[in-house]
């Protein structure tokens, strides 16, 4: 794993928490490196001491069957046991996320050429995107390390997800978004607190200011900085979601969008751990990750048969994958080359035009990220990297009131007229 250039010369140091209440964080054992498997105890860290990797969530999971989940609450919670949460999660007031539609998409299916297709629908969250769902793990995380401050930086939805998840929660909630964020986005946000922070800059400059913060500043959580370890483990209620709705079996194909990259290998881990638990058989699951032209570093490494992924500058509509520097982009190329899947790009006019496709075809409005899923499905058919008789889902992360400049001028009346039977008649939509 390479060192990026704002990294110190020695990992940070492990900040001090209070003590942690037995079972605070379910079946989780503790903290395992990705890069060199050093282990740590539970805490608020993210980094290696040894090597500067990033750390991820160890457990001993119980034996846990499909009836056990199947009579929990329609929500992430029902699989509390495979998450780093306490048993009792339910009982804390937080967002109650997830449990989303999974939609037979017969339309889209036939209009791209695909036999069977499937969209996993997460605009329908309580802040009507998937961040709800990894929100609620690194809340619940804030609670247990007695954290006085629930923050986050930002490209819209997050910081959606955490205000409103603070409100609800009771706790201070302080918010970091790029000043060019569309307006919805930060409506949303700021409707839900009065600490949101906009910064001149790029997401990447952004989130490098929240790590400054995190350094300096006792008792904040940064969900994706010093919680993130918990925070990540949320993305894999959608992969237990998709093998559970689909009857307890795995599809064959999943089509994902990539910001960070967390989402990708959190689905690829959820469907490994519902292996190891005997809750599906084992299948091969072909995974492809999707980003816009304008911000697509996983992409071009795919491409371009790189085994590092090279900072990119964002520049696209799609600014809720707009990070340049993706954490999780070397895991991404390793999970989509080992699967048979690839990474693939889209220009923002086939953003929007993927947005109207998905919206005429399943009745589904979705944002630009949503967008650009739709669009590299599309493009993955027409260049034949999809095998279009293979069951195949697609992850819509969020809805598409949070971006409506994106298609403001791709649609809207198809005519104005008097209000005469005659001026209908006219405008010849009979």
């Amino acid at each position: 794993m390479s060192i990026t250039a704002d990294q110190t010369d020695a990992a940070p140091q492990p900040t001090s928490a209070p003590a942690i209440r037995d079972g605070a964080f379910g079946h989780a054992t503790g903290l395992v490196c990705r890069e060199c498997g050093a282990t740590q105890d539970i805490g608020p860290h993210y980094v290696c001491t040894d090597c500067f990797g990033p750390l991820e969530i160890q457990y001993d999971f119980p034996a846990v069957t499909r009836e056990q989940i199947e009579s929990g609450p329609a929500n992430i919670w029902r699989y509390k046991a495979l998450l780093p949460v306490p048993d009792d999660i339910e009982t804390s007031p937080n967002l109650e996320p997830g449990f989303t539609r999974l939609l037979r998409a017969d339309n889209l299916a036939r209009e791209l050429g695909l036999e069977t297709l499937w969209v996993k629908d997460d605009s329908t969250n309580p802040t009507n995107s998937f961040k709800d769902r990894v929100v609620a793990c690194a809340l619940s995380a804030a609670r247990e390390f007695g954290s006085k401050v629930f923050a986050c930086p930002s490209t819209g939805n997050l910081a959606n997800a955490v205000a409103a998840a603070g409100a609800r929660a009771g706790i201070k909630t302080v918010v970091f978004i790029p000043s060019n964020l569309e307006t919805p986005k930060k409506v949303n946000s700021a409707v839900y607190t009065e600490n949101l922070v906009a910064v001149d800059g790029t997401y990447d400059d952004v989130n490098k200011l929240a790590s400054e913060i995190a350094g300096e500043e006792d008792g904040w959580a940064f969900v994706n900085v010093n919680v993130r370890p918990f925070y990540a483990e949320g993305s894999k209620t959608l992969g237990y979601e998709i093998a559970e709705q689909l009857g307890w079996r795995l599809p064959d194909q999943v089509v994902i969008p990539v910001a960070s990259g967390s989402q990708l290998t959190k689905v690829h881990k959820a469907f490994r751990e519902l292996v190891k638990l005997g809750l599906v058989e084992d299948k091969p699951v072909r995974i492809f990750g999707a980003q816009a032209t304008g911000c697509s570093p996983v992409s071009e490494a795919f491409r371009e048969g790189w085994d590092v992924v090279r900072p990119q500058r964002p520049d696209t509509i799609a600014k809720s994958l707009a990070i340049g520097n993706p954490a999780d982009g070397i895991y991404v190329l390793d999970i989509c080359r080992d699967t048979g899947g690839a990474v693939a790009d889209i220009s923002d006019d086939e953003v929007r035009e993927a947005i109207v496709l998905l919206a005429r075809t399943e009745g589904i409005f979705t944002e630009t990220a949503g967008g650009t899923t739709i669009g590299v499905l599309k493009k993955l058919v027409e260049t034949g990297q999809l095998d279009t008789s293979l069951e195949t889902v697609v992850i819509n992360t969020g809805h598409g009131l949070k971006t409506l400049d994106a298609v403001s001028d791709l649609v809207g009346p198809a005519a104005t007229i008097a209000p005469t039977y005659d001026a209908f008649v006219a405008a010849g939509i009979a």
